[in-house]
């Protein structure tokens, strides 16, 4: 299956479908900090009608995620701007994709996420709420339920690097897309 992994600089998702023999290849801004092959870094929205099987897309939620909404009024321009993105992503002409971000304006300003997942479901111990809009896919099933859900990625002190960190896919979540996704 030709998969595209967009807005991902951190390769966790395209390796997970690489290592399922995929012909997978991600998609960012940034340089891919794996080196794995396939890594665009160019706008995405140059790479969506390339004939893809599947995009799994992790647009920025900088301008959408409830977590800055008190900053919302002060920046119009740039959330109508992300929201037309969203879009553009959601009817790209692929027929299967996934569209992950926070809660936030997604869910009332184009419609409600299909699927809300938590990485703790996934065999990580952590919080963080993850919606999910889906085109053509089944909803994710838990594969490993555990305890020691703490908000750490929540709690993240400032840093250079916080931002990224945050967005960072866990790789339980990233082997279940790859392993449930596969089979469709």
């Amino acid at each position: 299956m030709k998969v595209l992994v967009a807005c991902e600089s951190s390769e966790i998702v395209k390796e997970a479908f690489l290592k399922r023999g995929h012909d997978a290849h991600s998609c960012d801004l940034k340089p891919g900090e794996k080196g794995l092959p396939n890594h665009h870094q160019c706008d995405v929205r140059a790479l969506l009608d390339k004939g893809w099987d599947m995009a799994i897309c992790f647009p920025p939620c900088t301008h959408l995620s409830v977590s800055g909404a008190r900053w919302f009024k002060d920046k119009r321009q740039e959330q109508e701007e992300a929201l037309h993105f969203i879009l553009e992503l959601l009817e790209a002409p692929i027929n299967k994709i996934a569209l992950e971000n926070p809660i936030g304006v997604i869910s009332t300003r184009i419609r409600k996420p299909d699927q809300i997942i938590q990485p703790w479901q996934f065999g990580h111990g952590e919080t963080k709420a993850t919606c999910l809009w889906l085109k053509g896919l089944p909803k994710l099933v838990p594969t490993n339920i555990v305890d020691g859900r703490e908000a750490r990625i929540h709690r993240m002190p400032p840093s250079p690097t916080r931002g990224v960190d945050r967005s960072r896919t866990f790789r339980g979540i990233a082997e279940a897309m790859s392993a449930q996704w596969s089979e469709e």
